[in-house]
Order: structure tokens, then sequence, then C-alpha cells
């Protein structure tokens, strides 16, 4: 019940509130009271005065206030136990400034990740996600489709158990002529157009590689890159999509896995045009816009991209012809931008 009680929704806790977490439920009025009673002489539950108490004998508070700080006291003397009894390569720090019941959830499989650890120790040799995952918990959909990935986070082990991520292929072409020098680019264009549009300029500009998005699927596959791309260097990636609220959306998260520069050129070109009208069904994420425009210096390309989008607006990556979008990519100084 302290469990429940520490990962319970408010501070306070009304009296037919805690009925409903004692389970299996209690047959007599007697035997409740006296759990509460108990609760109350170990200072985990506090009467909140203004709301009173029943009339019954034992008599309880109608509403009680829930010593969160106590509870989470006893929750972190329970980790510090479980670090003297699972395998030293588990790491319990995360789950110290995160709600108890995240760890009671976690608690089978950390045992799972323990029993294996002490009878097959770290891996050598990477393989696929499933198959690590059948080893670790039984089932080879726990990593990718159940949370285990984010166990494995939380526990500082998914790098060192040398899982190879489960995505589709990234798809990218190369520029020969730039494979070798220490300070790599890389551009990601989200669309097909685009990607095709480019390719044929690709070995007259700086760029190691041309990557097509493919939309959202970049966000995933990027996982792949340095295991199709292995090439030691200094690697630098600029981002273009459409410029619409779904479009600097997919950057966002994009960013987020893999930090990417929004190519500035090509989009300020965009804002050169004549905008499109549509698309106002897509959902507009905030924080992506709002960090999407401190990339732009001007305020004014700022507020144009803003009106753009509260408008209902946009710019198709395809509003730049194949013979603009080449010259924009072999010309503009992509250094000064990093």
């Amino acid at each position: 019940m302290k469990k429940q009680l520490a990962t319970f929704r408010r501070k306070t806790i009304a009296l037919s509130e805690l009925e409903q977490l004692i389970e299996p439920p209690l047959h007599t009025y007697e035997d409740f009271a006296q759990r509460i009673i108990q609760l109350e002489e170990d200072k985990v539950l506090s009467m909140v005065k203004a709301k009173g108490r029943n009339n019954r004998t034992p008599s309880l508070a109608f509403q009680y206030r829930i010593n969160k700080s106590l509870l989470m006291e006893d929750y972190h003397k329970q980790l510090q136990s479980y670090r003297t009894t699972l395998h030293p390569l588990i790491d319990l720090d995360d789950y110290y400034s995160k709600d108890p019941a995240v760890f009671q959830n976690d608690l089978v499989f950390l045992s799972m990740i323990d029993n294996y650890l002490r009878t097959e120790g770290l891996p050598i040799e990477p393989v696929p996600a499933p198959e690590r995952s059948y080893q670790l918990a039984g089932d080879e959909k726990w990593i990718v489709e159940k949370g285990g990935k984010e166990v494995l986070e939380r526990i500082k082990l998914f790098d060192a158990l040398k899982i190879i991520p489960v995505s589709e292929p990234l798809m990218f072409a190369v520029n020969p002529y730039k494979m070798q020098v220490a300070d790599q680019y890389h551009l990601v264009v989200e669309n097909k157009t685009t990607y095709q549009g480019l390719l044929p300029a690709l070995p007259d500009t700086m760029f190691s590689t041309l990557i097509y998005g493919s939309g959202k699927a970049v966000i995933k596959s990027i996982e792949q890159f340095s295991m199709q791309y292995p090439v030691k260097a200094s690697h630098h990636f600029f981002y273009f999509g459409d410029l619409d609220k779904e479009g600097i959306a997919i950057w966002h998260h994009f960013h987020h896995k893999q930090s990417a520069l929004p190519a500035l050129p090509f989009y300020l070109a965009c804002l050169q045009k004549t905008p499109a009208k549509g698309k106002v069904y897509q959902q507009e994420n905030l924080q992506a816009l709002q960090n999407f425009l401190s990339y732009f210096s001007k305020a004014e390309e700022q507020q144009t991209i803003q009106a753009l989008i509260d408008d209902g607006m946009y710019h198709p990556q395809e509003t730049l012809k194949t013979k603009e979008l080449q010259q924009i990519w072999r010309e503009s100084d992509w250094t000064s931008l990093i």
C-alpha cells in the first residue's frame, strides 16, 4: 500500500480512495481502520483537520495528507538494497529521480538482465535487436516494441549490450572525392524529387553524402549511418524539408536523434517564392517551430515563417527547381553555418 501511496497522483487522498487502494479488499471496517491507523502512526498519513473525522470506532479522517518524502525515503532504501543484489553493471541511479512505479514495472526485466549478465557476461559481437531481446527477456519484440530499449537506456546498458537497431536501411549517395577528408558534410532531404534533383550535383559539392529522408523514415533509419558509412571523421549534418508544420516537426525529431542544422540557404530561397495554400490538417509542434526559427538570424525571416504557418500556407521543397537547387548547393558557404 505504501508503494501505491508513493505514486498516488495527488498529495492528499480521501478515505474512500484509500479503501480502493487496499488489495485484496478487507472484509471488516475494523481491519481497514487498523491498517490506516498504522499508517498514521508511521507518519505516512496525516489528517487534514479541516475535513474532520468520522463517528465510527476506530475513528478515521475523511481526508489525509500523504507524506511522500517519507515514502520516497523508503523507496531509496529499497534501491540501495537492490544495488547489493543485482549485477554491478546494472546502474540504478536513474531510478532515484523517477516515480517508484517505474522501478516496480522494470524490476522483472532487471532480474532477467541480471541473470543474463551473470551467465553470459557482456557480449563481444553485436547482434540485431530481436535476437538480443530474446536472449534477455525471452521475447524478440521486447526491445523494439515493448519498452525494452528504454529500460536498457535507464540502466545504461543499451550500448554495452551491442544491439544492432532494427530499421529500414538508410538511403544515400556517396561523393567519392570527399570520403577521406577530416570534416565531412551530409545533406538530408525529405522528398524524393529533391533528392533526384540534387544527386547529379553531389560530386561538385563539399558534401560527402546526399541522404534521402523519405519523410519520417529517416528519424529511425539514421541509426544505421555509422554502420553503413563507417568512415572516421567529424561529421556535420544539414536537413532540408518542406517548409510546413510537418516538415519542421520531422527536422525537430531527427535533430534529437542526430544533430542536424536546418539547411538555411535552401529555406531562405524558398521564402523568396510564392507560398502555396493547404495542409491545414497538419498538427503544429510549437517547440519544434520555436527551435527551427532560432536558426534564422533575422527577425523578419522568423516573422515570415511564423506568419506562413499561422496562415495555413507552406513551401514544398519542389518550389525550388532542379537548376536552382543545384546552384544553391554548390555555391553556398556551408562551413560558415557550423
